[in-house]
Order: C-alpha cells, then structure tokens, then sequence
C-alpha cells in the first residue's frame, strides 16, 4: 500500500509565498513606486517609456487594479472604506492637473476606468485577504 509522504518542496515553496505575501514593507515600497511612477506616466508628455494598452482607459484600470491589490497587501487589516476613498482621489487630482496640461485632457471616463479598476482589485484574489487578529500578532511589525 502506498504511503502518501508530505512533498517537502511542495510545503517550503508554500512558506516562501507566504514570507512574500506578508512583508508589508515590500509592498508598501511597491505601492510608493506605484504612485509616483502612475503620476509621472500621466503627466509626461513624452512617449511611454514601458509597454502600454491600445487604450487609456485599458491602462487606468490596470494601474489602478494594481494600486488597490498593492494597498490591500501594504495593509492587509485596512477595510476598503478606508483606502478605495484614497485611490479615487488621487485618480482626480491626476486629472485636475492634467486639466492644466496643454498635451492632456480632464476626463470623467478616466476616473470610470479608475473606479473599475479599484472594483477588480477589490475582488477575492489569493493570497490577498483581510487579517485576522492571530495573523497581525505574528508579523514582524507587532514586536
């Protein structure tokens, strides 16, 4: 009769997601980046200097799925009320001052493709999840 035997690579590959996963500063740096790079890309009137969609809207809803599974991952324990608020700000405040730009326009779509974005970043992803009390007692931060 076969024995089934834990599958030791199986269990460390799991443990160093899960080391990836809740190092909130890792991720709080990659949300900074985030920011600047999304502010910086909406503002330049150069080209992109990275591979973009065909379509705006297409990007503003990638950078802004991206900015809110960022935010849930810096702060795991922070409800969506608290930062969904936040991200649609900044969304604004990109297009108020691209409002003054001579190469840009305000748009309402935007800031729809913005708010889609946040609403995909908000579904259940794994790995992202809210904290619970025993998981916030364990990490690093709690020392």
């Amino acid at each position: 009769m076969p024995v089934n035997r834990p599958q030791p690579d199986r269990h460390r590959l799991r443990s160093a997601l899960n080391r990836v996963l809740n190092c909130r500063p890792l991720w709080r740096g990659a949300l900074v980046l985030s920011l600047l790079a999304i502010a910086f890309l909406a503002t330049t009137a150069n080209p992109y200097p990275v591979p973009s969609a065909p379509s705006d809207k297409i990007n503003h809803l990638i950078a802004f799925a991206e900015l809110t599974i960022l935010t849930r991952l810096a702060w795991p324990e922070l409800g969506a009320r608290w930062f969904v608020p936040g991200l649609l700000l900044f969304g604004l405040s990109i297009e108020l001052v691209q409002a003054t730009l001579p190469y840009r326009d305000f748009s309402l779509a935007d800031l729809a493709a913005d708010a889609a974005g946040i609403a995909i970043g908000l579904l259940p992803w794994p790995g992202v999840r809210k904290a619970r009390a025993s998981d916030l007692r364990r990490s690093p931060e709690s020392l």
